[in-house]
């Protein structure tokens, strides 16, 4: 039973590694780099930021409504009658019954005296009543403003605001759209970095196997130098020779494995992934790189159409553009429609009264800009000369990327024609090869005839990987130039 459990974990722990090393193709190390791009995610933000701020200005078409509310405590409530006058209200009766008895004293006089008393009487009533009433008056005259609550909801209705709304509306607008082409720009880089990394381990994991043939090319043939030495036929110095080329070709393959381990984990962290993980590359396992060659065509209107960066300086053309039309705006009448309804405690509508009252109101707000000193005339001067400053910058990136267009064409053309020819040169060097191997081994090739033949084996094969990724690489080179790397 032990050793059954003991089998079984056994093979768990052979099996284990290879499960762990996952294979990956060119499209499935795009899809987890376009995930795992920190950039790309950026820009999908501020695509999202755009959108938003898009929206927000599409409301300002709309009327908008606003409440406000206000307390106000003042030390002093507002007299409408000074103290004078209230003064005067307050003694009316008493100045009324002083001129009434100035008057009518002498005829009083003649009265008897119970009448006389009941005048007197009369007479204060009366006054007394005036007095108060009087009082009454002051009273009602009285404000009692030191506590005064006021509200209001008004509803603003942009009319016309020089054109202003609309250019802000455009701009956001294009706002967006340049965050589209961001995104796509910031896509195709991640593509193009991940297809030069993805070859890059390729090209040097076919480098490896090479240099471990070579290698073993080398051994092998030191091993038959040294035997031919021992038997009197070959030299030290021959031996020596060939020492000499098995240490350049270890010192080769182990450069080549350390580059191959740095470009794993570049490729890793593009990916997403630990960067000391196993992982096997589609294009590893096969003998030869797939190689398709395509003939390119010449296309500078595509490349001017598709490319993101040139969307993105033509949104900027157009932004500046906009700005200044804000800016014009500045020295244009703006028209608005206010209403609402207000709402006051102490309210004048009826007297003053110490409650809440309110009324509804509609207006038109006009404003016309009389003089600023010329500073509209000078932004919009500046704004004008930024739009000159942009159009010359997409005009020089025109040309720049029919420029590149241009040369990664012929860059396609050149790769083709490498890939021809080292294809060819292998051909001659594997038959330069076994021919100096053959001469060798009947004694009429010398040992270092055997090494350069080797050498030039090993160049040739070299040369072949070479071109190989030149091509795949070329050929991204060009759809990244002409704008179509998805």
């Amino acid at each position: 039973m032990m050793k059954k459990t003991f089998g079984v974990l056994l093979l768990s722990a052979v099996i284990t590694p290879v499960w762990a090393q996952r294979i990956l193709s060119l499209d499935s190390c795009r899809q987890m780099a376009l995930r795992n791009n920190k950039q790309l995610g950026i820009s999908k933000l501020k695509q999202d930021v755009a959108e938003n701020a898009r929206k927000s200005a599409r409301t300002k078409y709309l009327p908008h409504v606003s409440a406000i509310g206000t307390y106000e405590f003042t030390s002093e409530e507002i007299s409408i009658l000074n103290d004078g006058q209230k003064a005067a209200l307050g003694g009316l009766g008493t100045a009324v019954g002083g001129t009434l008895q100035s008057t009518l004293g002498s005829l009083v006089a003649t009265l008897p005296p119970a009448a006389q008393m009941q005048m007197a009487q009369d007479m204060a009533k009366v006054t007394e009543g005036l007095n108060q009433r009087g009082q009454n008056i002051v009273d009602a005259f009285r404000t009692d403003t030191r506590n005064v609550f006021a509200g209001s909801v008004v509803v603003t209705q942009p009319v016309f605001m020089g054109g202003a709304i609309v250019a802000l509306n455009k701009m956001a607008d294009i706002t967006t759209e340049m965050a589209k082409n961001s995104l796509d720009a910031r896509r195709q880089a991640t593509l193009y970095q991940i297809d030069q990394a993805y070859w890059q381990v390729v090209s040097l994991h076919h480098k490896k196997a090479l240099a471990e043939s070579y290698l073993e090319l080398v051994k092998k043939f030191d091993s038959d130098v040294h035997k031919m030495i021992d038997e009197g036929v070959a030299t030290r110095s021959d031996g020596l020779s060939v020492d000499v080329k098995v240490n350049e070709a270890e010192m080769t393959l182990t450069k080549v494995n350390d580059g191959l381990v740095l470009s794993r984990m570049l490729l890793n962290q593009l990916c997403g992934l630990p960067l000391n993980e196993s992982v096997i590359l589609q294009d590893e396992q096969a003998d030869n790189i797939a190689v398709v060659e395509l003939t390119p065509q010449l296309d500078v209107e595509n490349a001017v159409a598709h490319r993101p960066e040139l969307k993105m300086l033509q949104n900027t053309v157009d932004l500046s553009k906009q700005a200044t039309n804000v800016l014009k705006a500045g020295n244009l009448p703006q028209v608005a429609l206010m209403g609402g309804y207000a709402v006051s405690n102490p309210n004048v509508l009826n007297g003053f009264e110490k409650k809440f009252a309110g009324f509804w109101h509609l207006g038109v707000i006009v404003r016309v800009p009389i003089w600023n000193w010329g500073d509209v005339m000078y932004k919009v001067r500046a704004s004008k000369g930024a739009t000159a400053i942009a159009t010359l910058e997409l005009d020089e990136a025109r040309e720049k990327i029919e420029l590149q267009v241009n040369q990664t064409t012929f860059k396609v053309d050149e790769a083709n024609k490498k890939l021809t020819m080292a294809q060819k040169n292998i051909q001659r060097a594997d038959e330069n090869l076994r021919t100096a191997n053959l001469g060798f081994q009947e004694g009429v090739i010398s040992p270092t005839v055997v090494m350069e033949a080797q050498t030039a084996w090993l160049q040739a094969q070299s040369q072949k990987i070479d071109a190989e990724i030149d091509v795949k690489l070329s050929q991204v080179d060009l759809q990244k130039a002409l704008g179509t790397l998805e």
